[in-house]
């Protein structure tokens, strides 16, 4: 009987889980799930109709970023509102500027439009944020301010993180 109630128990465990990851990745039709409920790594705000959710620094590659590098940042934004917004901008102190650019690094000088009631994801591959010229070396874990301004909503500051570096620790081929 113990036997049995541990498998229900562990049978039960796994249904909560891929309903919960059902969920999370928006199949299996529960259209209930907000995305403010949705506890994401990086680094959470909001401003007027505006969430920000998910704001990390790219992850270094092999080694800390170094003063003078263009350091790639991503966020996911939700406008709450009724009318549409835009990220028309954003700063950091450790960084001469921060460029809106589009999947190929070039400036987006008009932001990112915000549609009412949609997901917007600056992420690798799409439009993004890009830290020019970083003024102190940027190591996974280090925190910096970020300053992102929307047309509608006004202005936020809050910390980001540099996300940090998961390396490959396969064997290396031996000559």
């Amino acid at each position: 009987m113990v036997l049995t109630r541990g498998r229900t128990a562990r049978t039960a465990a796994a249904a909560v889980v891929a309903a919960a990851a059902l969920a999370l990745t928006g199949c299996g039709g529960d259209d209930s799930f907000e995305l403010q409920d949705w506890h994401a790594p990086g680094q959470n705000a909001s401003v007027g109709d505006v969430l920000i959710r998910y704001a990390h620094v790219a992850e270094p590659k092999g080694e800390p970023w170094q003063v003078g590098d263009d350091v790639p940042a991503y966020v996911w934004l939700v406008n709450e509102g009724d009318k549409a917004d835009r990220l028309v901008g954003a700063s950091s102190s450790n960084a001469e500027s921060v460029d809106i650019v589009n999947a190929d690094g070039k400036p987006l000088p008009d932001g990112v439009e915000l549609p009412p009631n949609q997901l917007q994801q600056l992420e690798p591959g799409k439009s993004h944020l890009l830290l020019r010229d970083v003024r102190k070396v940027v190591r996974g874990g280090d925190f910096m301010k970020i300053t992102l301004n929307f047309e509608k909503a006004g202005s936020v500051t809050f910390n980001i993180q540099s996300q940090i570096p998961v390396y490959d620790t396969s064997p290396t081929p031996s000559g």
